[in-house]
């Protein structure tokens, strides 16, 4: 049911530790709807199932799942292209990882956007960090500030603006943000390899668990092993 009085926002949640913290920030503050993008990833079911789980816990009853196989076909990715495989953390150099997914925030940001456009929402929440990451180019403060510009100049009223909460927090800040807001970090998902269990040496299972122990408190979620 709508929440009288707040204005709309829209959240992509991958069902990631990241998106849950936003969705919950975007719970507290708008009436929210959230988007959930699978693109033949690995992983792809069992994001889904967070997804719908987390929308389930947070209330969250504004719901929209898109599949896009055109990340599938492009490959160029461990992540969505099978030849590839995902390296664990300590095998990442400085350069930008093999994880990445060429220029993927764009296509979700293109759908929440438009989503956001047809609902009526002024905000569209995204959980993108820069500090305590990956190195993706598309996490990056210049390119929300660039989208930003994109969004004003090519929609009907040019009133949408792409939040960014987290950018500039470190993972640990990100766990104790989404304690004191009841993020459901025990639906979540962020290993990029597997589905039973998270690997817990890939590198986002990494800096996962890296950020729960900063943070002082136990990761819910089973891993296999843990670094």
């Amino acid at each position: 049911m709508p929440t009288f009085g707040k204005s709309r926002a829209v959240v992509l949640l991958s069902g990631g530790m990241d998106s849950s913290v936003c969705a919950a920030l975007a719970v507290r503050d708008y009436e929210a709807a959230a988007v959930h993008v699978s693109y033949g990833q690995r992983t792809q079911e069992r994001e889904r199932q967070s997804f719908l789980a987390i929308c389930q816990r947070l209330k969250i009853h504004d719901r929209l799942m898109v599949h896009n196989e055109a990340f599938r076909a492009i490959g160029g990715s461990a992540l969505t292209d099978e030849s590839i495989a995902v390296p664990d953390a300590e095998d990442i150099g400085r350069d930008i990882p093999v994880t990445y997914v060429p220029f993927r925030n764009a296509h979700f940001l293109a759908v929440a956007v438009s989503w956001a456009e047809v609902l009526g929402a002024e905000k569209v929440y995204i959980g993108a960090v820069e500090a305590d990451s990956s190195g993706y180019p598309d996490c990056r403060p210049a390119y929300y500030k660039a989208f930003n510009e994109v969004v004003k100049t090519g929609t009907r009223d040019g009133r949408i603006e792409i939040l960014t909460p987290l950018i500039a927090m470190r993972k640990a800040e990100i766990v104790r943000l989404g304690l004191e807001l009841g993020a459901p970090f025990d639906l979540t998902w962020s290993c990029y390899s597997r589905e039973d269990e998270a690997c817990g040496v890939c590198d986002s299972c990494v800096l996962r668990l890296r950020a729960f122990e900063a943070a002082g408190v136990r990761d819910p979620i089973p891993y296999a092993a843990k670094v």
